[in-house]
């Protein structure tokens, strides 16, 4: 498989539009290392403002979430406070048949932290992307992620 430029998600629709970045955007990582660098600099050139995670962070547009291992999982539940009610957690996790997180596992861990997945996008070569947000009927503020 052929590596991409950095934005190229190999559909011609760059993937910060993909994945609904806009200027102007509170947007934290979470589990990206040293490789993913290109992506905050992706994110920055967006506009979008890259906080740092810390106690008593709150009304987040977006947090991107790298899983490895099904453990990893559990950290989500730290995340959802995160997030305003419109806002979404991105989980990204390895892709094709090395993986170690299934789609069903993503899924089952929103569900029982009152999260649902609303899109799927290839976040990378290697990486699959799951967007998760607060159902329309627990949102204090109508609308969300588009």
């Amino acid at each position: 498989m052929s590596a991409r430029a950095p934005g190229d998600t190999g559909s011609g629709r760059p993937l910060l539009d993909k994945l609904g970045v806009r200027p102007g955007m509170r947007v934290a990582l979470a589990g990206l290392g040293p490789e993913d660098g290109g992506f905050r600099a992706e994110l920055a050139l967006r506009g979008a403002h890259v906080v740092e995670l810390q106690d008593g962070l709150g009304g987040l547009d977006l947090v991107f979430y790298r899983v490895d291992r099904p453990e990893d999982l559990g950290g989500i539940r730290g995340l959802r406070p995160l997030i305003h009610d419109a806002g979404a957690i991105w989980v990204l996790r390895v892709k094709g048949p090395g993986r170690t997180v299934e789609e069903t596992d993503v899924i089952e861990t929103a569900r029982a932290l009152d999260l649902v997945d609303n899109k799927i996008a290839s976040f990378s070569d290697t990486l699959a992307a799951m967007r998760l947000v607060v159902p329309l009927d627990q949102r204090r503020v109508r609308g969300g992620p588009t």
